[in-house]
């Protein structure tokens, strides 16, 4: 792509979904949109660019947004904070657990945090629900179908065993684990979840993503999705930016913060 079509990609991203492409290697973005060029016909990146420009196709304009989204994820990524985070969840006699992964990708955080509560048995009902901004990764986060490569990404042998079954070549994971999981298309810049409804939200490796007023604009949603006495689980190197929210850091885990009552009400 030429300088030109990488600017108009650029502010197309950070216009629809807050992200920051200024860091990004041009030979990345071209990577992330061959393979949508080579599904909507076009012979090369610089083609649907061309096309989602000068035609203003709200359609392709979408697919580049969502390609270039952030997409990095892996089972059991950093499995001692996952832990620390529900140790600190709050049980409400009665009520489900609620727990929300913002920015999930195909999902392998959401299916961590099922396995993991499986393995503890949790008293509680539990509904876990993991959005992201691509469809075409929320589709397969909702097929629970992963590659070889993919759950060798931080899954163990036993829980492979106990949590999958092989389907072809590759791994499906059992309905039993399914159950209670819900998934939704999102862009945090135009979508907002309902208000006090979640007990824990994560929004770990999505903040860095996002420039500076699309980044507040989303922690201050993360942070009103909360109940009082709600967790939130960030990266530790987005911790910083949730002290000036008022939130209680947690010192069983670097990034996770907990609201309080009175913080909850002032909101």
């Amino acid at each position: 792509m030429r300088p030109r079509e990488r600017a108009f990609v650029a502010a197309l991203c950070a216009e629809r979904a807050g992200l920051r492409l200024d860091h990004r290697p041009g030979y990345l973005m071209e990577s992330a949109l061959a393979p949508v060029a080579r599904r909507e016909g076009f012979l090369s990146t610089s083609d649907l660019v061309r096309a989602a420009r000068d035609r203003a196709d709200d359609r392709l304009s979408s697919a580049i947004v969502e390609a270039l989204a952030p997409a990095q994820t892996a089972f059991f990524r950093d499995p001692e904070v996952l832990g620390a985070a529900l140790d600190a969840l709050p049980f409400h006699r009665g009520e489900p657990l609620r727990i929300w992964s913002a920015g999930c990708g195909a999902g392998q955080e959401v299916y961590s945090l099922a396995m993991l509560l499986a393995e503890r048995r949790s008293p509680a009902a539990v509904e876990i629900t993991g959005s992201d901004l691509s469809q075409r990764l929320i589709d397969k986060a909702e097929a629970g179908l992963y590659s070889p490569f993919e759950v060798q990404q931080g899954l163990s042998a036993g829980r492979l065993v106990e949590h999958f079954e092989q389907l072809g070549e590759g791994f499906a994971v059992k309905p039993r684990l399914r159950a209670g999981l819900r998934w939704r298309r999102e862009n945090l810049l135009q979508d907002a979840p309902e208000a006090g409804r979640y007990d824990l939200v994560l929004g770990r490796y999505l903040l860095s993503s996002l420039g500076p007023s699309a980044r507040t604009r989303v922690l201050a949603l993360l942070r009103a999705a909360l109940k009082p006495g709600g967790c939130l689980l960030l990266s530790p190197h987005d911790a910083i930016a949730a002290y000036a929210l008022g939130l209680e850091p947690l010192g069983s885990a670097p990034g996770l913060f907990r609201q309080s009552a009175a913080v909850a009400q002032a909101a």
